[in-house]
């Protein structure tokens, strides 16, 4: 998709946000299956392949044998999803090349998450998102292409913002 394109689909979806700001806000939502034969969760994937199940498990840090994925590399697999697909549609509204990788690394201590330390944390202490990029791009293009990638990926923005979270529990009888 080229910059004309991606202005072309982009240009009625603005408009609409700014005439009806209400329709702008979108619930996504992500379903899981707790699995009675093991310590697992079965999550629902969207979009090409909608309703894949991609299964969950413990890391090999707290007792999983590491055939099943990890919440917490799933979390930065998101971050590195968001800011890459983040990156290529300002680089194409910019009118860039760019190729090249994104790296999403996160430090846990996983003594917090077994309760081995009460002191610990439990999730993430530490998060960094890298690019290594090849572009002929100028140094105030990729700082501004950086910049507008960081103020507009959505898990980027989710993590560093903190949102309000809420936890809801109901139970069959």
């Amino acid at each position: 998709m080229d910059a004309t394109r991606l202005r072309d689909v982009q240009a009625p979806l603005k408009k609409q946000y700014q005439e009806d700001p209400g329709s702008a806000v979108v619930t996504l939502h992500a379903d899981g299956e707790l699995d009675g034969t093991g310590i697992a969760c079965r999550v629902r994937t969207a979009g090409a392949i909608a309703g894949a199940l991609a299964e969950a498990g413990l890391h090999p840090a707290t007792g999983g044998d590491g055939t099943q994925l990890c919440s917490g590399d799933m979390l930065l697999e998101a971050l590195v999803a968001c800011a890459g697909v983040t990156m290529r549609a300002v680089a194409t509204s910019m009118g860039l090349e760019v190729s090249g990788t994104v790296r999403a690394e996160g430090d846990l201590d996983f003594r917090g998450t077994l309760g081995v330390d009460k002191e610990a944390p439990v999730g993430f202490r530490d998060v960094r998102l890298s690019f290594a990029l090849d572009t002929t791009a100028d140094e105030d293009q990729v700082a501004r292409l950086v910049a507008l990638t960081e103020r507009y990926c959505v898990v980027l923005q989710t993590i560093k913002g903190n949102p309000h979270t809420e936890v809801a529990v109901t139970t069959a009888r």
